[in-house]
């Protein structure tokens, strides 16, 4: 078994990571975590750039660092061994997710109920409710 579990270093996404850990244990399945990076592009004298670069990853590959630490502290505290991947994945988050969970024959995805970006007001933020929308696999949103 697969769980795929997204993560953008909110609080929502840490408990989602920790959540799908204890799943991923005790299903003996292959965790991946995923971090979405979102080009944001701007245009300077006539030419497309893409803003954030160098730093847009290093910062993504920080948050995943941080889920891989948060899902390391799960299973040493039931003392079990979790296989577990990481990937940065581009594009826009909702579709990103959703397409790496095809091509990793995902059997589940775990995301948080909203992340960074979303609007305190919102019950579900935008990019959990078009996860559930658009993925072919079990989605379970946490709280």
């Amino acid at each position: 078994m697969r769980y795929l579990v997204a993560t953008d270093g909110s609080e929502e996404a840490d408990a989602a990571v920790r959540y799908a850990s204890r799943q991923a244990l005790a299903f003996d399945a292959t965790l991946e975590l995923v971090h979405v990076l979102t080009p944001e592009t701007r245009l300077v004298d006539g030419e497309i750039v893409l803003a954030g670069g160098a730093r847009a990853l290093e910062l993504g590959e920080e948050t995943l660092e941080r889920a891989r630490r948060l899902a390391t502290d799960v299973a040493d505290e039931r003392d079990e061994d979790l296989a577990l991947e990481t990937r940065l994945l581009t594009g826009i988050p909702a579709d990103a997710i959703v397409e790496r969970s095809r091509r990793a024959d995902a059997d589940a995805i775990y995301v948080g109920h909203r992340g960074l970006s979303e609007e305190k007001e919102q019950a579900v933020g935008s990019v959990a409710k078009s996860v559930l929308d658009k993925a072919t696999v079990p989605v379970t949103v946490i709280r």
